[in-house]
This record gives C-alpha cells, structure tokens and sequence, in this order.
C-alpha cells in the first residue's frame, strides 16, 4: 500500500491545511484591536505578503531545516545564531518559526534574564559560555553578549570603560568561537521608527499582546536616536570577516522570517542525511494481561 505522503506536495498541502489554526487565531484575535489601529496598519502596509505564499514559503523552509538539523546531530556541527535588533523588530517570532518543527533536544533558544548580582562581578562573556552548542547541537540566542554594545550602552547599565572593553574584546571572543568549529551567525533585524510606533501601538491596544511592553521597551521610543547611534557603532566595531553582521529588514513579518531562514540555508552547508526507513514493530499481546481500572478522580474533566 502507498504511503498516502509519498508525494512531498501531498505533504505541503497536508501542513497547510493544519496551519490553518494559526490562520484562526490570527483572525480570531483581530478584534483586540480598536478599528481604527487596525486601518492605519493596512493603510501603511499595503503590499504585506499575502498568507497562502507566505505559509507555502514557510513549509518548504521547515522541510530545509529539518535537512539542516539532522545534518547538525549527523556530523556533530555547531552552530550558534545570533539575534538582535530593536524592540518589535520581529526577533522572537522569526525564532519561533525556524525551531517549531526541530528536535529541541538539537536545536534549542536562551534568551537570559537580567544578570544577577554575582553574573555582573563575572567576566562579561562568562554567562553566556554555558549556553554555547556543543557538538550536534544548534543554539539560537534572542539576544546575546551585544546587549552590552545597545540596552546596557544606551540605558546606562555599562559605563564608557566597560563599553570600551566590550568592543575591543568581542572580536577576538568571537574569532575564538570561530576557530573552535562554530559556525556563528549574527542577525540585526531592522525595522523603521515608523513602524515601531505602530507596533507599540498594536500592544498597547490588544489585551493579548501588553505583556509584551515593558518599561524598557517604552524607554527605547524615546531613545530611537541614541540606538540608531549605538547600533552604527556596533557594526563598526564588531562586523568581522570571521562574524560579519547580516541586516533583515522586518517592517513585513512575513518576510522577514522567510528571508532569515532562507539566508541561514545558504550559509551552512549541509547535506541530506540519510535514514533507515522506519516501519513500526508489532505490538507484544498477553493475554493474561487485564488493564487496571483507574479512578476517576485521576481524570482530566471532559469540559469540551
């Protein structure tokens, strides 16, 4: 009998049908928003990628990245990404789209909170050792050591010595990674200051999203040229043969994710790996063997 996927079209069509949910939810949660911030949005972003291409787009990618991280855990390759950029700028939900479908065993995030007491007596790299990828691994950082060159900068929280320190240590620490096998990339997602303001405003109206605005955050509007300058210097300093920076522009979210993840596949160069095919073992019957009854109150309620 023919595997009903045989065909990897069959397969594509299947994985839309199910991300329809997604589509759902999008629109379910559109009423969150006041009419009026979601017509200044459409009005300012008329030529966003339609959904159909963008999700079709999106499923070949994910077909890519599972070559990619089986080739990871294959060869044992190290592969680190960086990922910075403005509040909004998309960071999190370009992430979100390259690991949904990978092992996370493979292919894990760390995204650290605020350094503790002890982490800033440390040597400024020392927190972030931990979390680099060890053989087989991928590691996606949602923001990393740059804090130091833009939120510590700007905010204060690093004085100019200790900037100063930071940007003529991070080429080497980074060229160091380098030599050790890691395959590093660094990601600036960019998004104008026109679209920020939108966005925040988008979060200030939706219930479901205002967590996501922080006192920082807020500072960061008022903030937007001493950032702009922070940022122009970082890549002065840090854009190195052995780590260049890569630039995506994010004022189209779907865009933004398809072209990262197109940009990643390009600069790794994996191979299909190859697998046994997988055929699934006969289930051993006892039949002396009598299922105990649980009691109800183990139970998950049927609510729904």
């Amino acid at each position: 009998m023919p595997d009903a996927f045989d065909e990897p079209r069959d397969w594509i069509e299947a994985e839309l049908e199910e991300t329809l949910d997604d589509l759902f939810e999008s629109e379910f949660n559109q009423p969150a928003l006041t009419a009026e911030i979601r017509k200044i949005y459409k009005e300012k972003r008329p030529d966003m990628l339609d959904r159909r291409t963008y999700y079709r787009n999106l499923l070949r990618l994910q077909i890519e990245l599972i070559k990619l991280h089986d080739w990871v855990a294959e060869t044992g390759a190290k592969v680190l990404i960086l990922c910075e950029g403005r509040d909004s700028a998309g960071k999190g939900g370009v992430i979100k789209r390259i690991v949904q479908r990978l092992n996370p065993r493979v292919a894990r995030v760390v995204a650290l909170p605020a350094p503790t007491e002890r982490e800033q007596s440390q040597w400024y790299f020392q927190r972030y050792v931990p979390h680099l990828p060890a053989g087989g691994e991928m590691v996606l950082f949602d923001r990393s050591w740059y804090n130091r060159a833009g939120v510590e900068r700007v905010m204060g929280f690093a004085d100019d010595e200790q900037v100063e320190q930071f940007f003529r240590d991070v080429p080497e620490f980074e060229r160091m990674l380098v030599r050790s096998g890691i395959i590093l990339l660094k990601y600036w997602f960019s998004i104008t200051d026109e679209e920020q303001q939108l966005r925040f405003l988008m979060r200030i109206h939706d219930p479901m999203k205002q967590w996501k605005l922080s006192p920082m955050d807020l500072e960061s509007r008022v903030r937007w040229e001493d950032y702009t300058k922070a940022k122009e210097d970082m890549f002065a300093r840090t854009n190195i043969p052995e780590a260049p920076w890569y630039i995506v522009e994010g004022n189209d979210k779907k865009r933004e994710r398809l072209n990262c993840i197109e940009h990643i596949l390009s600069q790794i160069p994996y191979q299909d790996v190859h697998h046994q095919k997988v055929s699934l073992p006969e289930r051993r019957f006892n039949p002396d063997y009598e299922r105990r009854v649980l009691p109800d109150e183990l139970y998950v309620p049927k609510v729904y």
